[in-house]
């Protein structure tokens, strides 16, 4: 990449999201292709989207998963499964 002209502005709330994702070495820029993906020389960061939900929302959609693999088990042995 060349030398940038152009500066951006971000909030406090954004630059900080943007240092929690920088990897050691890495620019702003950097860690701003491999979270948008353009940058194409790079293999995909299957990780890049890692910790959107909050623990909160983390935690409600494991509640909920547990139940619907409760009530399934309960629908299997109905049947005469297991």
């Amino acid at each position: 990449m060349g030398a940038a002209d152009d500066q951006i502005r971000v909030s406090e709330t954004v630059k900080r999201e943007i240092e929690r994702r920088k990897r050691e070495g890495e620019s702003y820029n950097d860690v701003l292709e491999r979270v948008f993906g353009t940058d194409r020389d790079r293999s995909r960061d299957l990780l890049a989207g890692a910790g959107f939900w909050s623990s909160e929302k983390a935690d409600q959609v494991r509640e909920t998963r547990q139940k619907y693999k409760e009530k399934s088990k309960e629908r299997m042995e109905q049947r005469g499964g297991r």
